[in-house]
Order: C-alpha cells, then structure tokens, then sequence
C-alpha cells in the first residue's frame, strides 16, 4: 500500500509540474501574441487612417526590444514620416497650383472679355465705320492682349524664380546702369504725363545684385508711380548708404497707401482700393519683392493717404561672404 501511495503521489507531483509548464507555456505564447497584435495594430493603424497619415503615431516612439518585429516597425516609421512630409508636400503645392490657376482666371477674364467685345463690335458695325473707329477699336483689343502677355510673362518669372529654375546670378557690381535702365524703361509712360523723373544724389558705386533683375523690380515701382501720380507731378529717386546695406529709395506723389495694407500689397494679384480706378493687375509690387529675395536684400514702403509712397529697396554692400568674415 505504502508503494502505491507513493506512485500516485509522484504522478500528481509530475502531472501538477506538466500542468504548470502548459500554464507557463500558455501565458508566455499569449504575451508574445499580445506584442505581435500591438505591433501589427500598430501598423494597421497607420496604414487604415482615412484621413491620411497620424502625425501623433509616426511622431510616437513605441517601447518596444531590439527584435527583428521592433526593428520593422522602426523601419517603417521612417518610411512613415517619409510619406508624410511628402504628402504635405504635395498637399501645398496643390493648394499652390489651385490658387494660381484661380488667381489667373480672374485676372485674364477682364481682358479677355474686353477683347471679344472689341472683335463683336468691329465686326457686327465694320460697314459703318470709319477708319479712325476701326483703329480705336483695334488700338483697345491690342492693349488688352499686351496687358495679357504682359500677365503671363510675369507669371512666369515669379514661378521660375521661385522654384529656382531661374539661376539667379548676384555680384558686386555699380548700381548706377540698374537705376538708368529702369528710369528709361517708363521714360515714355511718364513723359506722356509730363511727370519728371529726378535722380538725386545717386552715387556709382557696387552693390550686391544683378543689375538685369535690379532694373526689372524698379521698373515695376516706377510704373507704378507714374501711373498713380498726377499729371505735372515729380518722381525722385535718391540712395543713403548704411553699413550693412545701401537704400534706394522712389518717392512719388500718388495717393499713398494705408499703413494697414503695407504688407498686403506685395501679395500676388492685390490692389489697393485707390487703385481700383486705374488699370493693373497687382504683380508688379510682388516681383520686386521676390527679386530682391533672391538678391538677399528687401523691399519696404513708407506711405500715408493722400501724401504719395516711398518704397526702399535695401541692398547689400557687399558679397554675403565678406560679412561673414567680417563678422
């Protein structure tokens, strides 16, 4: 009896151990479950979102061993956060294009609807008119075409400039050519106006840009002050030199500006409400401000209501390397 008490109480000891190692088996198999589902929900999560990509998962570090699944997740984090910026990429170049495309839209309908008007009117009255009313019709629809080619050409150039396809090319060299190509580019403009261009204590000496670009953003200041200026008015052009950068600046005697529209009017395609009265397509302020961008220098305006504007270009003195090392 003593033998067989004591073979059963082993096989309970040996069945209980069995027991207990299934037990241990069984929770150590569902951990290692449990952290396979984490990890693959995980995933799942950031593939599943509808919404596109969560910045809180990517952007979450998951606390997890040096194990061939931790170092998947890991690995397709990255490609992740990848994803993403170049999903926000692509998000705000959309936004770009869509804006372009609407601001486009609106500014070539005007002209384009004044042109086809022009081509209904000649040909519909053709027989009945005299040459001097064909050539003001005709005079009318070639404006509004300039004024279209005009629009897209500087488009075009802002595009480019932004996206560096332009290769932009700044130097040391003398500001005077830039200023008198500029005031020659509207000479015509403002002497139809009798409006006077004065350079006042204009020095030749070398700044930091591209003379070709220069002149281009301060034609397009200049336009903008023989357009809005009264007739028999005066425009001044004068330069201060600083030590850092030099300042040119362009004083009309226009309507001015409210203070409150300063950083509004170098947005592409934005007009004052002076300005309603006048023809333009509000780029002229925004490409001179990319193109001073470019030459590391900037473009600020001082103006008031009814007491004209000045505009400050600021450009540097010298190469941006020799201020490194001189400072």
């Amino acid at each position: 009896m003593g033998g067989i008490k004591m073979h059963t109480e082993l096989l309970c000891w040996i069945l209980g151990s069995l027991l207990l190692f299934v037990i241990i088996v069984l929770v150590l198999w569902a951990a290692w479950f449990f952290r396979q589902w984490h990890y693959l929900d995980t995933i799942l999560e950031m593939y599943q979102n509808p919404d596109g990509i969560k910045p809180d998962i990517i952007n979450s570090s998951i606390d997890v061993q040096e194990t061939r699944e931790s170092r998947l997740v890991n690995d397709i984090q990255q490609i992740l956060s990848r994803a993403a910026w170049h999903e926000n990429e692509a998000v705000y170049e959309k936004q770009k294009v869509t804006e372009l495309l609407s601001d486009l839209s609106h500014q070539l309908k005007t002209p384009l609807a004044n042109i086809i008007l022009d081509i209904d009117i000649l040909e519909s009255g053709i027989a009945n008119m005299d040459e001097g009313q064909k050539h003001e019709f005709l005079s009318h629809a070639r404006a509004q075409a300039s004024t279209m080619q005009w629009l897209m050409q500087s488009l075009l150039k802002a595009s480019q400039l932004e996206d560096g396809i332009i290769q932009f090319q700044a130097e040391n060299t003398c500001i005077k050519p830039a200023i008198a190509q500029a005031a020659s580019a509207v000479y015509a403009q403002a002497s139809g106006k009798n409006i006077e261009i004065c350079v006042e204590n204009i020095d030749d000496i070398p700044l930091y840009h591209n003379p070709k670009w220069t002149a281009e953003a301060m034609a397009n200041v200049l336009e903008n002050a023989v357009k809005y200026s009264p007739e028999g008015s005066r425009i001044i052009i004068s330069m201060e030199k600083m030590d850092i950068y030099t300042r040119i600046t362009i004083k009309d005697q226009g309507p001015g500006i409210p203070e409150t529209e300063y950083n509004k009017i170098f947005k592409r395609f934005y007009r004052t409400k002076q300005a309603d009265t006048v023809e333009g397509t509000g780029l002229g302020l925004y490409l001179a401000q990319l193109i001073m961008q470019k030459e590391q220098g900037y473009i600020t305006v001082d103006a008031k209501l009814n007491q004209g504007s000045q505009f400050h270009f600021f450009l540097l003195n010298h190469k941006p390397s020799i201020l490194t090392k001189l400072s």
